[in-house]
């Protein structure tokens, strides 16, 4: 393994640092946290038409730019510094792979290209709370997670030679804004039950969307509700949906550890230049070896994660699997290390005003969305057999 950053990938970060800086400071992040979108719709046009980002990983053949998921997750590590609002996750991340796995010839030709222009946005659609579970990031996607032939989740039946959907999917990231819905729905009995992901217009009638309180409003979600509303199957009945799935679980896992990651490393900056200018007993608290400590532990742990989550990240292009247990080390240390920058915050780092609560909620969201981080643990350990023969408790 070659841990040197190309010249590309370099470009590529500093960049969208650069941009991230001027656009998404903390009063344009309140303001866009506050828009009907949830993001700033400027700023995602100037990341899609100045650094392709929504295309970054699609071939080059459909409008994309041809790297690899890599890319894609370091410049995910800095859209996490930022915080950054906008619908490249559920766009570039989850979504578009999909299509491009399962979709036929020409529902790429056509979906592809308008996604890697950012215009419009698409949407993966869960039912429940089970997004972890079907990305197969905390144990195996048998399919019971989108309906399982129970009341619940999402149903499809045949109407004629296409396909209608009913039933509701909560904590759809983005679903609200989103201009395509990539729908996980239910089909067939139970000696032939299954698991298919069908296309539906955000705008097609039978679709209602509503965007949802959520702890961490950086990450927006939406309740989407499906009245009997036409849908187009992706690629055919006989595609490997739960494969595909889990398949692409590790690579979100890895580009969700440099996102992580790179909150971390910022929510640690702040901390240290917060402590360098606070004055306690006439001098400042972070020439307190108390404080000093705190901060070294925190330090040790945001780059171990770092570590694993490049690691990740450079595994997944080479088609191997080291997402989940990167994603664990990294929710790991972006919750030590907001936490630890709300209590030496002191008391500015408990008050809305500040953005100390919004690193500790991102960690907490995205422990409630992709983890938790014991049982994300305990299902790379359980793939890679590690307690062979002995029960794993998750």
């Amino acid at each position: 393994m070659d841990a040197r950053f190309t010249a590309e990938q370099d470009e590529i970060r500093r960049t969208l640092r650069e941009l991230l800086t001027k656009r998404c400071g903390p009063r344009e992040l309140r303001a866009a946290l506050d828009t009907p979108e949830g993001h700033d719709p400027v700023l995602w046009t100037a990341l899609a038409d100045q650094l392709g980002l929504p295309g970054l990983a699609l071939p080059e053949a459909y409008g994309g730019v041809g790297c690899s998921a890599t890319e894609l997750a370091l410049a995910c590590e800095e859209t996490g510094r930022a915080l950054a609002p906008s619908p490249l996750l559920a766009t570039a991340v989850l979504a578009g792979p999909l299509i491009l796995a399962l979709g036929s010839d020409a529902q790429r030709a056509s979906l592809l290209p308008r996604l890697a222009s950012g215009a419009p946005t698409a949407a993966l659609a869960v039912p429940g709370t089970a997004l972890a579970t079907a990305l197969a990031l905390t144990g195996d996607n048998g399919g019971e997670w989108a309906g399982g032939g129970r009341a619940g989740g999402v149903q499809a039946r045949r109407a004629g030679e296409g396909w209608r959907l009913y039933g509701q999917a909560e904590q759809v990231l983005d679903g609200h804004s989103a201009g395509v819905l990539l729908v996980a729905a239910h089909t067939g009995g139970f000696a032939r039950s299954r698991t298919l992901l069908f296309l539906v217009p955000a705008d097609a009638q039978g679709v209602v969307r509503v965007r949802q309180t959520a702890l961490d409003a950086t990450r927006p979600q939406a309740r989407v509700q499906l009245r009997h509303v036409e849908a187009e199957l992706l690629g055919d009945e006989g595609g490997d949906v739960l494969g595909a799935l889990a398949a692409l679980g590790d690579t979100v896992a890895a580009v969700l550890a440099c996102e992580a990651v790179g909150a971390a490393d910022r929510a640690l900056e702040l901390t240290v230049e917060y402590v360098g200018q606070r004055e306690q007993f006439g001098r400042a608290i972070g020439s307190f070896q108390a404080v000093k400590h705190r901060l070294a532990d925190v330090y040790v742990q945001v780059q171990a994660a770092r570590s694993a989550a490049y690691y990740a990240a450079w595994a997944t292009a080479k088609g191997e699997r080291a997402g989940g247990l990167a994603l664990a080390q990294a929710l790991e240390a972006l919750r030590v290390a907001s936490a630890e920058g709300v209590q030496l915050h002191g008391g500015i780092g408990f008050t809305w005003e500040h953005q100390a609560h919004l690193y500790f909620k991102r960690a907490s969201g995205d422990e409630l969305l992709f983890g938790p981080v014991h049982r994300l643990r305990a299902r790379a350990a359980q793939t890679a057999r590690l307690f062979e023969g002995r029960e794993v408790a998750v």
